[in-house]
């Protein structure tokens, strides 16, 4: 027994020594080489992005706790960033990639991201996050397994499918960025692909009986998709790393950014005679309709299916969108990262320490099209916010510059940046006075959101908000004359991007950046490092920083 002790204590020690259990965490290592290559999809050649010779590219598989190294070697002709989408990241922003906390990996050169998945399961993927690359793909799934001793709370799959649906544009991505720089806005996607095929290329192989998970991610720039499959029922167990209430459903509104997860049961049949069955993704609240296809084979099944094909909803009955949105609620009863009940924090019983009202708009700059929150258009200073932040360079970050509320002042370019205490309990309204669906996205965290409605939002509307059972994501829709109130623990330290997910509104400026620091922290050598992960040796330099 005093052995046991010993070798407690111990161990106790070392990680005292070494600071962190981090040190002996498992560590997942991956090796992507970025390049371009000519493809034919939706029948028109195209040169597209691709992850070792992958479109998508390959899976980042993980549990919860490991430590991941990915070594991107860039063979575009441009610089380059990758960003996890849905992945928090804990106190590490230096990992985020994207343009505010990242210089970006040039041409020719490689850069290893390193971070830790901390207390996070699920679903989510990756995608190129500068100069519209994202429209020539470079995209994959992430998967998040729970640790062993956390259980599941469904029985294991017999298989997963990694289904990533989402628009897709005949133009390549430079040309659309060019139409976008001299103040076009984009046209109608060409169609709709399921992971980067076309209608009937992709197809998933079922067994009889089988259970299977499908982890499904809208990857595309603009539009929202209906995700649906013939004569089966989905029964939804988690999105974006919150396992939720368990309800069947026979479609799914999943809007630009957003990822689920679904179990699928398999038909069975007493002679063993089978047919294939189609997969819908189709696209929502627009004025065109399109839709991508995929199939379900079963053994010795023929190819083309038979039937009625499942209808889509009305392209613009946004009430059932809402409803169904609504009802998708946290399973508080079970664990997700770690062992105890997600409703073990009670979110709704924690004081708010601040509201904030961001308003999306439109706006011009020299007649040019632009983008806004609360009247900034964002630019991009030439330095990285987190770089500026970290040397402490001056006339980058001007204090109290963003509108934190809808003002009269004239819209404008800016470089937003809302400071925000650590630890600070934040209730956020997305606004949106415009007819046209939104999409956010806010990196390093998750949320409870806990309302949504038409109409303009006002502080009587808290009294209906959901206090209790909320579900958790990192991605949120807010429809035309709408709004959506968050609630988020800030208790991610770093400076973390707020953008639109809808690629057009993000590359014209719709975004802004969170600084979220400790009171007496504003010099980072002041950061311990427990509340936050120091400056990589790796830091890649650009601008101001050389």
């Amino acid at each position: 027994m005093r052995y046991v002790v010993v070798v407690v204590v111990l161990f106790m020690i070392s990680l005292v020594v070494l600071g962190s259990s981090d040190a002996l965490a498992p560590t997942v290592s991956y090796e992507w080489v970025v390049s371009y290559s000519q493809r034919s999809i939706l029948g028109a050649n195209k040169q597209i992005i691709v992850i070792n010779d992958m479109f998508p590219g390959p899976i980042l598989s993980a549990t919860a706790g490991d430590i991941v190294n990915v070594n991107i070697f860039n063979h575009l002709t441009e610089p380059f960033l990758m960003t996890w989408n849905g992945l928090q990241m804990r106190k590490n922003s230096w990992q985020d990639g994207v343009l505010g906390t990242n210089c970006p990996i040039l041409p020719g050169t490689n850069w290893t991201y390193r971070f830790q998945i901390k207390d996070q399961i699920g679903s989510y993927f990756y995608f190129p996050s500068l100069l519209l690359q994202k429209a020539a793909g470079g995209y994959g799934s992430i998967r998040v397994y729970s640790p062993e001793l956390v259980p599941v709370p469904f029985p294991r799959p017999d298989g997963e499918f990694d289904i990533l649906i989402g628009d897709w544009f005949y133009t390549d991505h430079r040309d659309m960025r060019a139409a976008l720089d001299n103040g076009l806005s984009l046209a109608n996607p060409d169609g709709i692909i399921i992971n980067g095929r076309g209608p009937e290329e992709a197809f998933f192989a079922f067994q009889p009986g089988k259970t299977y998970r499908l982890r499904i991610s809208n990857v595309g720039l603009k539009s929202s998709l209906n995700f649906r499959i013939q004569d089966h029922d989905m029964l939804l167990v988690e999105t974006e790393g919150s396992y939720v209430q368990k309800h069947t459903y026979s479609n799914l509104d999943i809007h630009v950014g957003q990822s689920y997860s679904v179990l699928v049961t398999a038909k069975t049949d007493p002679i063993g005679i089978y047919r294939s069955y189609y997969i819908f993704a189709s696209t929502r609240f627009t004025n065109f309709y399109m839709s991508g296809l995929a199939l379900i084979r079963y053994p010795n099944s023929p190819i083309d299916p038979v039937g009625p094909v499942p209808s889509a909803p009305g392209s613009w009955d946004y009430a059932s969108s809402v409803r169904q949105a609504l009802s998708i609620r946290e399973d508080l009863a079970v664990g997700a990262a770690r062992p105890n009940p997600q409703g073990s924090y009670h979110y709704g019983r924690v004081i708010v320490n601040r509201t904030l009202i961001f308003q999306n708009d439109v706006m011009l700059s020299s007649n040019k099209l632009r983008y806004t929150i609360n009247g900034v258009s964002f630019v991009f200073p030439e330095t990285p916010l987190k770089l500026v932040d970290h040397f402490q360079l001056n006339n980058t970050i001007i204090p109290n510059m963003f509108p934190v509320y809808p003002s009269n002042k004239l819209a404008s370019l800016g470089t937003s940046v809302v400071d925000i205490r650590y630890k600070d309990f934040v209730h956020i309204v997305f606004e949106n006075p415009i007819y046209d669906m939104q999409s956010w996205h806010i990196d390093g965290y998750n949320f409870f959101v806990v309302g949504m409605g038409f109409g303009a939002w006002s502080e009587s509307k808290g009294a209906g908000y959901n206090l209790v059972d909320a579900v958790s994501r990192s991605t949120i829709q807010v429809y035309p004359y709408s709004w959506v109130a968050i609630l988020i623990a800030m208790d991610n330290q770093g400076m973390w991007n707020v953008r639109s997910q809808k690629a057009e509104q993000w590359y014209l400026g719709q975004e802004l950046y969170l600084r979220v620091k400790g009171e007496g922290q504003e010099d980072p050598r002041n950061i311990p490092v427990r509340d936050e992960s120091p400056i990589p040796d790796n830091f890649l330099r650009c601008g101001r920083v050389t």
